[in-house]
């Protein structure tokens, strides 16, 4: 290059720039409005463009002429560097601004044709040794390029500098090159960083595979969509693929922020040295391409950054086939999801609290992607099936979100029947979720009638009840009286069968104990001793069942006795109801017999109350005898 000479003799006035030579200026640049008064000869023997442009104006040297170069990369600042070194002076090129310098050369066309060593080679050469060796500098080339993408596109520069970082992210930082320049310090040979080549007995971070997230998360939407499918096509870890996306779109969308803790470690040099450019991006353009870089991975972070950003997506509005695709991901993934992600606020103008469609339609597209990888299981017969893990667990997510909204008001009867029916029968081994959710349900809801508290309870199989939920069930005043002999029905089923089975276990100790040797063969006495001391052990369990077996007879009793009351109470009250005929004094209702209560006082009754004030005497006694027979009768008859 020329020798240096002042920088000062290019100087600016308003809107002109002047280049002191000591010469008039016989040709004017004009670059995005401002105006460069230079001189033919300096730009014709390097600018081929320049060159053209002189011999179509059919001015020679020395005569006046004027210049516009329209779109021109970089603008006025990289015309002036392009001027600077076809005048002789030192340009200093950068990471910062080679982009914009190969840019404008290959526009001005500085080839070697119009001169050896000419800006267009000079940048080449500083591209391949310099930027594409150094992680700092390729990152900082690479969102230097946004303003001029299709021109460093056209000259392979973008490509070249991805392909760089790709093989960068496959290779450990500390294989770079040393000392260490990315950590923003030095770092010696035992891994201590260095400050004026002095141990200062501190140690850097731990490489971790996220390290490279933040510098590249400084990049342009555009120039990111790039980059992540340049690493696609070299076949990088989908796992570093999924993360470096969640953290672009957790940067750049606020409302991800709380779907995970606190963002990565601390910023690299080359990250210090950059610049947001996506602020001005529309959030709903940035949520659609998120969605399409995210690989398909299957994990708990990516499923709880799914439904993040579904509920972004939601807000801002996006399009049904954005929207779609968010759901179906997380329906193939459902089984990983958690309760509070899943409980999406309503953000249009429903009235209920919360967007119990929007589950639904995940629980639709959770039930397809089983479907497909059952079938895919039973193609391959040595493939054992794994289904029932998956349904079991999107099950109690299901009942646990039903008991969630069930306390909504304006929740209708029908949703909640719609969500607990969005399951096969088999994918609930248990019942007792859905009965604790229909339970709150049924509380938040006191205005419902039987008729409808029988249809939600249809979609409950009290063979699947436990115990502890039938004794409950049989209790709960807010079931309809139908529902309750039902689960006293399936309870006097369940203990009936624990009850033979127990008694079964004992038969065949007893058996056991009755005949020793026959069980036990006799033929090695080692082992007769040994089973000789399991059934002493077992007599002692024994025992313990039998009072096990006497507490559930008596249970079973209660019950038998409860159930028989309850049907005859039922018959007594229906007899009743047809005898019944309008007459003007009022008598008892069947409903006041069952429930025991005494008629009003008699005549008679109030005589036996009056005499009671007077003294006692024979015959007050002997009245006071019949009146009290007379009223147990009464009494008696009462409770029929």
């Amino acid at each position: 290059m020329a020798p240096a000479r002042k920088a000062s003799e290019f100087h600016r006035v308003g809107r002109d720039w002047f280049y002191n030579a000591g010469l008039p200026s016989d040709v004017t640049v004009v670059v995005d409005g401002e105006n460069f008064h230079l001189h033919k000869f300096p730009l014709v023997s390097r600018c081929g463009k320049m060159a053209k442009e002189c011999e179509d104006s059919k001015q020679g040297i020395g005569c006046a002429s004027n210049v516009l170069l329209e779109g021109f990369p970089g603008g006025p600042e990289t015309f002036l560097i392009a001027a600077k070194f076809c005048y002789g002076l030192r340009v200093e090129l950068t990471p910062g601004n080679l982009v914009m310098t190969y840019c404008a050369a290959d526009y001005l066309e500085m080839i070697d044709e119009y001169g050896e060593d000419n800006l267009l080679s000079k940048c080449d050469d500083y591209l391949h040794k310099n930027v594409l060796r150094s992680w700092k500098d390729c990152t900082l080339a690479l969102q230097s390029a946004e303003p001029v993408i299709p021109s460093a596109e056209k000259l392979q520069i973008i490509s070249k500098c991805m392909k760089a970082i790709s093989i960068m992210v496959c290779t450990d930082p500390s294989l770079f090159g040393w000392p260490m320049m990315m950590y923003g310090s030095l770092q010696s040979p035992g891994g201590s960083i260095l400050w004026n080549g002095i141990n200062t007995g501190a140690r850097i971070r731990s490489l971790e595979s996220d390290w490279w997230f933040d510098d590249v998360s400084y990049l342009g939407i555009d120039l990111f969509t790039k980059l992540i499918k340049t690493m696609k096509a070299r076949s990088i870890r989908l796992e570093n693929i999924a993360g470096v996306v969640m953290y672009y779109a957790r940067k750049y969308l606020p409302g991800l922020r709380r779907w995970k803790g606190a963002q990565s470690g601390a910023r690299t040099a080359a990250s210090r040295s950059l610049t947001p450019t996506t602020t001005s991006v529309d959030q709903r353009v940035l949520v659609e391409v998120i969605v399409y870089l995210l690989p398909e991975k299957k994990s708990k972070s990516c499923c709880r950054f799914l439904l993040g950003l579904l509920r972004i997506a939601l807000i801002l509005g996006v399009s049904q086939e954005c929207r779609e695709a968010i759901e179906r991901r997380i329906g193939m993934q459902l089984e990983l999801a958690t309760l509070d992600s899943l409980l999406i606020p309503t953000y249009s103008d429903s009235d209920t609290l919360y967007d119990t469609d929007c589950f639904q339609r995940i629980l639709l597209y959770f039930l397809c992607s089983e479907r497909r990888r059952v079938s895919s299981f039973s193609d391959s017969p040595s493939s054992p099936s794994s289904s029932a893990p998956p349904l079991s667990e999107v099950a109690k997510l299901v009942d646990n979100y039903i008991a969630e909204v069930a306390s909504d008001a304006n929740l209708k009867p029908n949703k909640i029947r719609a969500l607990a029916e969005a399951l096969p029968e088999d994918s609930r081994s248990l019942h007792d979720g859905l009965y604790r959710a229909l339970d709150i349900y049924f509380k938040a809801h006191p205005w419902l009638s039987d008729e409808e508290k029988e249809k939600l309870c249809s979609v409950i199989d009290y063979q699947k009840l436990s115990i502890d939920a039938c004794t409950h069930a049989s209790q709960n005043q807010m079931l309809p009286l139908r529902v309750v002999l039902q689960v006293l029905f399936f309870e006097q089923m369940q203990l009936r069968t624990m009850l033979a089975g127990c008694l079964q276990v004992v038969e065949n100790e007893n058996e056991l104990l009755a005949n020793p040797v026959a069980a036990g063969g006799g033929v090695y006495p080692t082992r007769q001793i040994t089973r000789r001391d399991r059934w002493v052990t077992a007599v002692r369990e024994n025992r313990h069942l039998k009072v096990d077996l006497e507490s559930m007879r008596s249970r079973v009793r209660e019950l038998e006795e409860e159930f028989g009351r309850i049907k005859l109470e039922m018959k007594r009250a229906s007899k009743s109801n047809s005898s019944l005929s309008p007459s003007p004094s009022p008598s008892p209702s069947p409903s006041r017999r069952v429930s025991c209560r005494l008629p009003p006082p008699t005549c008679e009754s109030r005589k036996d109350i009056t005499v009671q004030s007077t003294p006692s005497t024979p015959r007050v006694s002997v009245e006071k005898v019949q009146s009290s027979r007379h009223s147990r009768h009464r009494m008696s008859c009462s409770f029929l």
